[in-house]
């Protein structure tokens, strides 16, 4: 123990001492200077038990713990010193009682047969246990008796305790090495302590009883003390961390359930309460993966309402909703279990039915029919007009062996039971395929078009991002077919966003790390969308990668430098530049002198240096660089132009 702790412990103790001695003549008072040490031992350990659940609380718990314990076994080793001292010195006090004289301490010191008799007392008291030995000793520090004989007249080993003693007339004890301890002969210990208790009458030491005592036993006790506050403090500490591990760990269970309840409601519509378009095309995409393994069908249906009359203008947007919500409920009611269905349009609605109940897809749209035709809701006020819609159904693999043939075909067996008046359900011929690529490249866009019209924080961002892409692949001379496959995986690289839940995707305020999980997971989304596509191999490769760093710290693949296919490295580019000079909710957008710094900043960790570097200067010396474009707030659109620059 070092000498701050051991002030700490021997204060108490010594005024408790000099306390009890004070009526008989011997003070015992704590000294300042003295010090305990225990050679060998370690020092006691912190807080154990610091790797439990929240770690700056638990830490704050074991810390307190660790004072809690080290205050108590301050208090316990104060109890046991002064219990020791406190012994000692009611045994000297007895003995210079019952065992000296006045003429005892007279100049000239004891008779030869008085010191024959105090000499033998004092060998009793070390016959008592504990005591290795004891010397009576005068103020100046000349031996007037031992226990251990043949000291007498001699000056005692001068030390800080007994200079205390005779000085201040004051007790000093302290644990010492026993070679350091002032004793008269060889200790039977290795460590002791060592006690000098003065005999104080008529405010003058007369005599200073040299005490020296084994501390084993004292250490020992101090050890198990220590020992047994530390089990409590550290199963306390235990304790306390098991029930901040259930109540944070229920708290975290909740949090994460309401975050999925949060993330599940926004991929719902939030007027009819089904599935929205994001939600129903990530479930087709995975449904159609899933059936690729199996080799089972997947019917696809898509439900307009055919016009309403005088709905709209008449009867306004709140019956308009009336008759989506009656849909909706019929819908509910009629779709058998193991359909999904949801809202798929302003007027549109999509079933899908997996084996095994994909058969009974179009009895299901019969009795929909049905039951709508048996509605006839009241939407101006006058007549009762029927609900009635048009549906176009094809099933996968017979119509198509893609989501994207899928939807192409679905629309155009639509348009054709539109084209037949209406109120049709018109069923795709098994193995009639959609009109190629295409076809289904225009259903693509369409969802590029419907993902801009969710977001119009984003409004045109597809468009700036292949303006850029597209100059960028000019000055980097590609060839013809990896030009036009930039092009298209520059219109879709956000394809997935579609699978993003509105909430989400329209916020005002930056993005939460759960929102940004979401968020990403659009590349994967999009990457499935367009993969079975003709000729689709770099459009999968800039969807999917257009999020990577140079620097490997990317997603969704953590690729790195030139690992990072090159159409995904000029997407990446062109995706940064139009971000930053679109308008963002919390942000305005920025000059183009500012993004090309901030992309000459990002060059060699988030983005290619060399492409950074050619589409930098391209922008800033060619006289046909692509501008950013803003909506201004009476709809038209402007371009932002470099300073000097006039923009036609």
């Amino acid at each position: 123990m070092d000498q701050t702790a051991s002030v700490a412990l021997l204060r108490a103790s010594h005024r408790a001492i000099h306390a009890s001695l004070a009526s008989s003549g011997i003070a015992a008072t704590a000294q300042r200077r003295s010090t305990i040490r225990s050679p060998g031992r370690s020092r006691a350990s912190g807080p154990l038990l610091l790797v439990v659940v929240i770690g700056a609380f638990l830490l704050i718990v074991g810390t307190t713990a660790s004072g809690l314990a080290g205050a108590v076994n301050a208090d316990a080793s104060s109890r046991l010193l002064d219990a020791s001292v406190s012994a000692d010195a009611a045994t000297v006090r007895s003995f210079v009682g019952l065992n000296l004289l006045a003429s005892d301490l007279a100049p000239g010191g004891l008779a030869a047969d008085r010191a024959a008799a105090v000499e033998q007392g004092l060998r009793l008291l070390i016959d008592r246990g504990g005591i290795l030995d004891v010397a009576l000793l005068t103020p100046d520090g000349s031996v007037l008796v031992s226990a251990n004989g043949g000291n007498a007249g001699r000056p005692a080993p001068q030390t800080p305790g007994l200079a205390n003693a005779s000085a201040n007339q004051q007790a000093d004890a302290a644990i010492v090495r026993s070679e350091a301890a002032g004793a008269l002969a060889p200790l039977a210990a290795g460590t002791v302590l060592s006690e000098y208790l003065p005999v104080v009458e008529d405010g003058r030491v007369t005599m200073i009883a040299a005490v020296w005592r084994d501390a084993t036993p004292i250490l020992a006790q101090l050890e198990e003390a220590r020992t047994h506050t530390l089990v409590v403090a550290l199963a306390a500490a235990l304790i306390c961390a098991a029930l901040l591990a259930l109540i944070f760990g229920g708290a975290q269970r909740r949090m994460s359930r309401e975050t999925r309840e949060r993330l599940e409601a926004a991929r719902h519509d939030p007027l009819t309460g089904s599935l929205d378009r994001g939600a129903l095309d990530e479930l087709l995409v995975r449904q159609v993966d899933a059936a690729r393994g199996t080799g089972e069908s997947i019917g696809v249906a898509l439900l307009e309402l055919d016009p309403l009359g005088a709905t709209g203008a008449a009867s306004g947007q709140q019956a308009a909703d009336l008759v989506l919500v009656d849909v909706a409920r019929v819908l509910a009611d009629q779709v058998p279990a193991g359909m999904t269905w949801g809202r798929y349009g302003p007027q549109e609605f999509l079933v899908i039915a997996a084996d095994p109940v994909g058969a009974e897809l179009e009895p299901a749209l019969e009795r929909v029919r049905a039951s709508l035709a048996e509605r006839t809701p009241r939407l101006d006020g006058s007549e009762r007009r029927p609900v009635t819609f048009s549906a176009g159904v094809c099933s996968y693999p017979s119509n198509g062996e893609s989501v994207t043939a899928l939807l192409a075909m679905m629309s155009q067996t639509l348009d054709e039971a539109k084209a037949s008046g209406g109120d049709a359900v018109r069923i795709a011929e098994p193995g009639r395929l959609a009109p190629g690529y295409l076809k289904a490249f225009a259903v693509l866009e369409g969802l590029v078009t419907a993902i801009d019209a969710k977001d119009r924080h984003t409004l045109r961002h597809s468009e700036d991002v292949a303006r850029y892409a597209d100059f960028l692949g000019l000055q980097l001379e590609l060839d013809g077919f990896t030009r036009q496959a930039l092009h298209r995986a520059a219109l879709l690289h956000d394809v997935g966003k579609i699978g993003v839940p509105d909430a989400i995707l329209r916020k005002l305020d930056r993005f939460t790390d759960d929102d940004f999980d979401v968020v990403r997971q659009h590349v994967r989304l999009g990457e499935s969308i367009v993969r079975d596509l003709p000729d689709a191999d770099l459009i999968r490769e800039g969807i999917r990668h257009h999020h990577e760093w140079w620097n490997g710290a990317g997603y969704m693949t953590g690729l790195a430098a030139g690992e990072i296919p090159l159409i995904a490295r000029i997407l990446a580019i062109a995706d940064a530049y139009s971000a930053m000079t679109l308008p963002r909710p919390y942000r305005k957008p920025v000059s183009v002198a500012e993004a090309l710094r901030e992309l000459e900043a990002v060059a060699g960790s988030q983005l290619d240096p060399h492409l950074v570097d050619v589409f930098v200067r391209a922008v800033r010396n060619s006289a046909y660089a692509p501008m950013p474009l803003d909506a201004t707030p009476d709809g038209t659109i402007e371009a932002l132009a470099l300073p000097g620059r006039t923009v036609g």
